[in-house]
């Protein structure tokens, strides 16, 4: 009996390239590239789908979804975890929820992202390409980035990769998040504050957390407007952590210098987004995990995990509240 497989929001075509699926026996592979819209379209879709392969939070599967696809055994979520899969719902329905493995690579990749874009901000760089197609020359006076703060929202993995790129750049390190001591600041060469004092001191603030109760809607009106006017917000971590409305009046009204943003509330960034208008801006589509070596693993780890799960030892199992059991 042939197993069908759907692969997610292959947004640029590159899922079947990046990993063999021939090696999973007796498989159908079908790549969607298209965003797949509502629970309604997902179902008539993935009606017949035995395993689902969702490409991080790009498709959410709420509980609602699940007695919608009879046939679903199996749903991979690329990464270590995805907070957009009710996974009690899905295990009640009978369905396997995993994650493929961690990647060292993707996790340098959003390191490298968020940094691009710290200095894009710092030296007006997308501003400036423009102006020079234009025939303009020199328009703007950059930030220089040695002897500034950088305050970092979130020294974990990625946090602490940023962290290090700002020294190297010759800045001074402030470091906060709800969990994090002055000892592990210490050791990851950042000097531990306030939230409230690293917002009114960094020149650079950059974000670097998990989406969770805690952390939506972290930097409202509040928090942007403790930041001086001379400073740069980056947000390569999730949309929600900031508070969109608020980001705007900030943005147009000049609470601060700019912002950054790979991450939005609403993913793909609709058409009629206010954000696009937006003074002080630079955008991108969420590309911090989106290089060749992230897909390969993501992908790769996903053709292992349906191997396994196919002979009836699955791995990399996620449990419905966090973690997993290899």
């Amino acid at each position: 009996m042939t197993t069908k497989i759907a692969l997610l929001d292959d947004y640029q075509g590159v899922a079947m390239s990046s990993a063999d699926w021939s090696s999973i026996p007796d498989s159908q592979v079908v790549s969607f590239h298209d965003r797949i819209q509502g629970p309604d379209a997902l179902a008539k879709v993935l009606a017949d789908f035995e395993v689902v392969v969702a490409m991080r939070e790009r498709t959410p599967f709420p509980a609602s979804i699940f007695g919608a696809l009879p046939h679903l055994r199996l749903l991979v979520t690329t990464g270590s975890r995805n907070a957009s899969i009710d996974v009690a719902a899905a295990n009640a329905a009978g369905v396997t929820v995993c994650a493929t493995e961690g990647s060292t690579e993707r996790s340098w990749a959003a390191a490298e992202l968020a940094w691009g874009l710290v200095l894009a901000l710092a030296r007006s760089i997308p501003q400036e390409d423009a102006g020079l197609r234009r025939g303009e020359w020199q328009k703007t006076v950059g930030m220089g980035l040695a002897g500034r703060t950088l305050g970092v929202i979130g020294l974990g993995h990625l946090g602490g990769k940023v962290a290090e790129f700002g020294r190297a750049f010759g800045m001074r390190v402030l470091a906060w998040s709800p969990n994090l001591s002055p000892d592990a600041a210490t050791h990851r060469g950042a000097m531990f504050v306030s939230k409230d004092e690293l917002l009114r001191e960094a020149d650079v603030v950059t974000i670097h957390l998990v989406l969770g109760p805690r952390s939506e809607r972290l930097i409202g009106e509040r928090e942007l407007r403790l930041m001086r006017p001379t400073a740069y917000l980056v947000n390569t971590s999730r949309g929600p952590i900031v508070d969109e409305a608020a980001l705007l009046r900030a943005l147009h009204e000049g609470w601060i210098a700019g912002v950054a943003l790979d991450v939005y509330a609403q993913e793909p960034l609709p058409l009629d987004s206010p954000l696009r208008r937006a003074p002080r801006t630079v955008l991108t589509p969420h590309l911090g995990y989106v290089t060749d070596e992230s897909y390969r693993s993501f992908f790769g780890g996903a053709v292992r995990v349906i191997q396994a799960f196919l002979a009836d030892r699955p791995i990399q199992v996620l449990l419905p509240h966090g973690g997993q059991k290899t």
